[in-house]
């Protein structure tokens, strides 16, 4: 018994209008509908009202803390 495959459509991607004021999006600028609604976009990041977040990695006395107490855990002890 053969199985017949039928050809798969590409989806479309759906068109949800411009993320700041949800007219439809235009060619011309992305996802945006004018080049104004894309300039306040860009500004809404520059001044941090989008931001992505982020865990903050220790600076370097804190680094050299935790590898002393790793050290300590592990009984390696440092040799001078």
């Amino acid at each position: 018994m053969t199985i017949e495959r039928l050809p798969v459509k590409p989806r479309r991607a759906r068109n949800i209008g411009c993320p700041i004021c949800k007219s439809p999006a235009s060619r011309e600028h992305g996802p945006f509908c004018s080049k104004r609604c894309k300039e306040v976009d860009l500004g809404r990041w520059f001044t941090g009202s989008y931001a992505i977040p982020a865990i903050e990695p220790p600076d370097g006395s804190d680094l050299e803390d935790l590898m002393e107490e790793a050290g300590s855990a592990r009984g390696y002890e440092e040799q001078d």
